[in-house]
């Protein structure tokens, strides 16, 4: 991941947040945040050297390091071979690599961008 990646923000690897991240650009995180992260229409890169402990908000969640807390992505959400995620996660579409942890739910919601819960609808059967 090179710093300013595709001119996103960047929270280096010595930068310690406590308490909300909100933003409308896209944003690598480096380092510690404790708290909540809200990227409403932005994509969210937890790199490899970060340790975040946080429910998080985007559109687009790239884990590539550590994150603990729910994960709600109205696009994509990719778990990167080495990383490590702890908590539920709601999303539209979800990618696991091979060495990838993760621990917790998965609500996989279709439409997730148009606000339609999945909740009502019931899961296919397989057979």
């Amino acid at each position: 991941m090179a710093a300013g990646e595709s001119g996103a923000a960047v929270i280096g690897k010595s930068v310690q947040i406590r308490g909300e991240v909100n933003g409308s650009e896209d944003l690598i995180v480096d380092g510690v945040v404790e708290g909540t992260i809200t990227l409403s229409d932005s994509r969210l890169t937890i790199g490899q050297t970060a340790k975040v402990s946080a429910n998080v908000s985007a559109r687009d969640v790239v884990v590539v390091g550590t994150l603990q807390g729910d994960v709600r992505a109205s696009g994509k959400v990719e778990l990167r071979q080495g990383s490590t995620l702890t908590g539920d996660l709601t999303a539209a579409r979800l990618s696991i690599e091979e060495n990838a942890n993760f621990k917790g739910k998965v609500d996989l919601v279709q439409n997730a961008q148009k606000g339609q819960p999945a909740s009502g609808q019931p899961a296919p059967e397989k057979r």
